[in-house]
């Protein structure tokens, strides 16, 4: 079977995509993904893929057509000529794509209007297309600040249900979604589930156990506004009196260095940044945790989202705490794997932290129910086999 698939984001940028095209790839599926010119999270684009180098690759048997995009920056305008540019040069790049394919699979992150070359390439071949939706939208910028009533919004929503009625199939990568699409975007149809696994490098991840009389807590991730890191730097300052809890923050992204000068004047000397690292970095800072945080804003949308990091943390068998709401809170809870207090409340996550600093004996039986909920629900087993079902209805 011959799949295209169409992301903003590919290789170098650390995106599930990556893995979900590689096990495609490696499973016998002939696969090209038509994306963007990488410049996440930096904000330029890789100075090797400059002045038209690169625009063609074969990379772990999946073939990659990139097309020309502004880099994202670090401010809203550059990052709204970004999302456009992509939008509209990757539709331009549709008319001339080679059309052999079986079935589109757009694996739509932020933003939305990723889809429209799917949607178009879907127009001009008769082809079936998947919708694999990671970020609601419009929820995800209103979340953002953007008002709910104002004009940019309404066009938006209007966008975001043509785009997504457009689709043969929407796979949801979070339960809670479905509510979303039946009472704000008024899709009624039956909605696939369909969980992001971790990346191999969690999944084979060796346990190491680090005795030490310092309890380690590493945040991994992006550094954005939606993050929330600011909650976890007031909820280090209330403990700035337990001189053996470490936090870690491990990322970067638009917010970093916001959050960096917060740190700095609230003086929390328990904290350290680390910057962006490169997946196969990843593994040293996780066997320094004793527990992973996870935080998000306190909105109802975002709510219905469950972080791809989540996966990452359980699948290593990390105990998670977190300031969090909704479907990643259900999440933790029912696996038995850590604790959470409600988004935002930093009072709160100082208070579970110093909880579970104080409850070695718990940490490793934490650990382990992480990697059980995960082999049930997550694995990378899983989502092929479920993937493979998906896709077989469009043979």
């Amino acid at each position: 079977m011959k799949v295209l698939v169409v992301c903003q984001y590919f290789y170098p940028e650390q995106f599930r995509v990556n893995e979900m095209c590689f096990e495609m790839a490696r499973s016998g599926t002939e696969v090209t993904v038509l994306t963007g010119l990488p410049n996440y999270p930096g904000g330029n684009i890789h100075s090797e893929y400059r002045r038209f180098k690169r625009r063609n690759e074969k990379i772990h048997g999946v073939t990659v057509k990139r097309v020309p995009i502004i880099g994202r920056g670090r401010n809203r305008i550059t990052l709204s000529l970004n999302y456009l540019s992509f939008a509209v040069m990757a539709s331009i790049q549709s008319f001339f794509l080679s059309k052999k394919f079986d079935l589109i699979i757009v694996y739509q992150l932020s933003p939305v209007t990723m889809a429209l070359p799917g949607i178009i390439l879907k127009g001009l071949t008769g082809k079936p297309l998947i919708l694999y939706c990671h970020d609601l939208w419009p929820a995800s910028v209103s979340a953002g600040g953007i008002r709910g009533r104002g004009f940019l919004y309404r066009v938006l929503l209007a966008m975001s249900k043509w785009l997504y009625r457009n689709s043969d199939e929407i796979i949801i990568s979070s339960k809670p979604f479905a509510d979303y699409f039946r009472n704000v975007l008024g899709i009624e149809r039956e909605l696939a589930y369909l969980p992001v696994f971790a990346e191999s490098v969690f999944e084979e991840m060796k346990r190491e156990t680090v005795e030490n009389t310092e309890t380690h807590f590493v945040f991994a991730g992006n550094i954005g506004e939606m993050q929330s890191v600011e909650t976890i730097l007031y909820a280090a300052k209330e403990l700035l009196d337990e001189d053996r809890i470490r936090i870690h923050i491990v990322g970067s992204g638009t917010s970093r260095k916001k959050c960096q000068q917060l740190a700095e004047d609230l003086g929390v000397t328990n904290v350290t940044f680390y910057g962006h690292l490169f997946l196969n970095e990843l593994p040293f800072y996780y066997n320094m945790a004793d527990a992973m945080i996870v935080t998000l804003k306190a909105n109802p949308m975002l709510s219905y989202t469950l972080p791809n990091k989540v996966q990452s943390y359980m699948a290593a068998s990390k105990p998670i705490v977190g300031a969090i709401d909704g479907e990643t809170r259900r999440v933790i809870e029912e696996a038995g794997c850590g604790y959470c207090t409600a988004a935002e409340d930093y009072k709160g996550l100082a208070a579970i932290i110093r909880q579970f600093a104080s409850e070695k004996d718990k940490h490793e039986r934490f650990g382990q129910s992480a990697r059980n909920y995960y082999d049930r629900h997550f694995s990378k087993m899983l989502f092929i086999e479920r993937l493979n079902k998906l896709v077989q209805k469009f043979r």
